[in-house]
């Protein structure tokens, strides 16, 4: 049973993002609009994470806002009920080693790439949050702030941030002095710390210049235990959305 919203903060009441893209685009006759976002990009350790998500043109789903006005018991709850409510949802990952072999820019796009190819159906137009278009494969209208904006950018924020979250709070077991469960991988007092005095882990990214200064332990580059995602409740058939998970 899906959990229900507690009634919104009157901050974000009045910050519903809308459909005025999405509609536009249905219009015209694209009927595959898919909204992505992606998390992780600034963070010294794990994945970088990138959600997909198309919503129902005949449903709407209310009280799903950006990401980072929602705490983190409304995410969850919000997370599981775009699962729900969403014609498909897809989630894919570059791994810390694709982001340090890569770089971040063709990490993003090979994660914007998979999370396209696990929606299960041709994709007739992407709405991405920013001004850079890292998607090429298919037409693409980038949103400045999109995710405060657009519905499915919203939703795939929501949907992203939970799960990269969850993928850390893994970690956080593995490596507790990181403090991967509260920061999530991303700069802090106690994450700084931990790195000076045990060197990185596994999961860190290398590439970070700082890094070559850090004192090694000797950590392998992969982990054959490490932690993964947590499966995802089954989404209604009806609904026609899947979870794609790679990494």
């Amino acid at each position: 049973m899906v959990a229900t919203a507690r009634p919104l903060r009157q901050s974000i009441k009045n910050k519903a993002p809308g459909l005025r893209f999405e509609k536009d685009l249905w219009a015209a006759g694209n009927q595959v609009v898919v909204g992505i976002d992606e998390v992780g990009r600034g963070s010294w350790a794990g994945p970088l994470t990138l959600a997909a998500v198309v919503v129902p043109q005949d449903r709407r789903l209310y009280k799903v806002r950006d990401s980072k006005m929602l705490t983190e018991t409304e995410r969850e709850v919000m997370h599981d009920r775009i699962l729900d409510w969403a014609s498909r949802v897809s989630v894919a990952h570059a791994s810390q080693q694709e982001c340090d072999e890569l770089g971040m820019s063709a990490a993003q796009k090979l994660a914007a790439q998979r999370a396209l190819n696990g929606l299960g159906e041709p994709v007739d137009h992407v709405l991405v949050d920013g001004n850079w278009d890292f998607v090429e494969s298919v037409p693409t209208t980038r949103i400045i702030k999109g995710d405060a904006v657009s519905l499915s950018i919203a939703a795939a924020s929501i949907v992203a941030k939970v799960t990269r979250d969850r993928i850390m709070g893994d970690w956080d077991r593995h490596y507790p002095a990181f403090g991967f469960a509260s920061n999530k991988g991303y700069p802090c007092p106690r994450h700084k710390a931990a790195l000076a005095a045990f060197g990185p882990t596994a999961v860190h990214r290398r590439s970070w210049v700082f890094m070559d200064d850090l004192r090694w332990t000797a950590v392998p580059r992969v982990v054959e235990d490490s932690p993964q995602p947590r499966p995802e409740r089954p989404v209604s058939a009806a609904n026609k959305s899947g979870i794609q998970r790679l990494f």
